[in-house]
């Protein structure tokens, strides 16, 4: 998974978003606040799949 961490350029700067990592098999996800709490991490078409169903 790539180690690039991104955040939404909608989220503002006030830390209160969540933070994703692509990488070719792997997504995760994590909480900007509690970057040490872990990250949830899917495979990559389990996240594409749950992305296309939000975004419908």
């Amino acid at each position: 998974m790539s180690t690039e961490w991104r955040t939404s350029s909608f989220s503002g700067g006030s830390n209160n978003c969540v933070e994703l990592a692509r990488g070719v098999e792997v997504a995760g996800v994590r909480d900007s606040k509690h970057r040490d709490g872990g990250a949830l991490r899917l495979p990559s078409f389990a996240f594409d799949a749950f992305l296309a169903h939000v975004k419908k």
